[in-house]
């Protein structure tokens, strides 16, 4: 391909199907056939880099089970959309949910499928087919101006091209209206080349960009092992650039639903410079409730003892669930209930409620 980047060429490299990883692990003649009709539902891709973090000889390794394909995949239960994405969009590729915040999923591609990902159903539009539409986002922006930031999301926004990040870039730093501009990628953790190939090429543009308005990257570390030396150099690349980074980790069964992890993920996650931001109830996501959630009761006192272990910086996070109604903090045990309190929410008449709920000790959402 014509000046082909360095990290694309890296990204062809990636593991997109069962076939690509088989011989690097002990399955079954069986397995392998329940693993490809898995693969034809749902996509696979593992970097390479991301596959030497897993301990191979471990069938219950927590970075395997983050990447790679598993038969519960295909246990009954869940739901497509679980935080009423379809009924928030405005435009094609960008919805309005909370008052101060449009969200744009810029592109369906990721450098890596995580196997609890709650856009793990998404298709979508491609990045070109979504920056198409960035006139009739940014006349949306402009009419709305409660709205006060943009989330380049996806997929994964740093997925996009430098020059379509740049598109993005000028057209909401031109809005009055918008304060500042938050990128969600898994780059740093599961593809850091994105970041640190190309001479910083992708931290350059951050930067001038950053001069202008303050850039916000929002990424999701989710155990201490996916701090390497190389994910620990794009932070810092991130940094130097003048962006902010912060972290939203996931609550997963069998992964980091243990107090010392995530005492150790948050911990060092400051350590290396990263604000912990929320720590995400795992959705009822077809292809995922029943393999990664957490009850409820369960997570609020696997919190609470990661919470005596950690910092003060490390535990400003928020424990909450991205419920259609809005984020709901999970505060705790309140009797024989729970307490819980809108942090965003959003109906205005909802915003900041405090309120109870019974729940048995079986429940991971409502």
């Amino acid at each position: 391909m014509k000046n082909e980047k360095e990290w694309q060429r890296k990204l062809k490299e990636c593991c997109r199907s069962v076939a690509d990883i088989s011989d690097r692990f002990s399955f079954t003649d069986e397995e392998i056939n329940e693993l490809i009709s898995i693969e034809e539902r749902y996509p696979v891709c593992i970097p390479e880099y991301y596959l030497s973090l897993i301990d191979s000889s471990d069938r219950h390794d927590p970075i395997r089970k983050m990447c790679v394909p598993d038969v519960m995949e295909f246990s009954e239960g869940g739901l497509k959309d679980t935080s009423g994405e379809a009924d928030n969009t405005v435009v094609q590729g960008m919805q309005h949910k909370y008052r101060q915040t449009a969200l744009i999923l810029s592109t369906n591609q990721c450098a890596m499928y995580c196997r609890h990902c709650f856009r793990k159903r998404l298709v979508g539009y491609s990045s070109e087919e979504i920056a198409e539409r960035l006139p009739e986002m940014a006349d949306y922006v402009r009419r709305h101006t409660e709205i006060s930031n943009v989330l380049i999301s996806g997929g994964d926004a740093f997925l996009n091209s430098n020059e379509v990040i740049i598109k993005y870039l000028e057209t909401f730093m031109a809005i009055p209206n918008i304060s500042f501009i938050r990128f969600g990628t898994r780059n740093p953790v599961t593809f850091p080349f994105r970041i640190t190939e190309d001479d910083g090429e992708l931290t350059s543009i951050l930067s001038d960009f950053a001069l202008k308005k303050h850039i916000i990257v929002v990424t999701q570390f989710n155990h201490p092992r996916e701090i390497t030396e190389e994910s620990v150099k794009s932070i810092r690349m991130l940094l130097v650039a003048g962006c902010s980074v912060f972290n939203q980790t996931v609550l997963l069964k069998g992964i980091n639903d243990n107090p010392e992890i995530l005492s150790a993920l948050l911990n060092e996650l400051v350590a290396i410079g990263i604000k912990p931001y929320y720590v995400f109830q795992c959705r009822p996501v077809e292809g995922v409730k029943n393999q990664f959630q957490v009850p409820l009761i369960r997570g609020s006192e696997i919190v609470d003892k990661a919470k005596s272990m950690m910092s003060g910086p490390a535990k400003a996070f928020r424990y909450a669930m991205s419920h259609p109604t809005g984020k709901i903090e999970i505060l705790g045990k309140f009797g024989n209930s729970m307490l819980f309190k809108y942090h965003q929410a959003k109906q205005d008449e909802d915003s900041g409620r405090i309120f109870t709920r019974p729940v048995n000790e079986y429940e991971c959402w409502f």
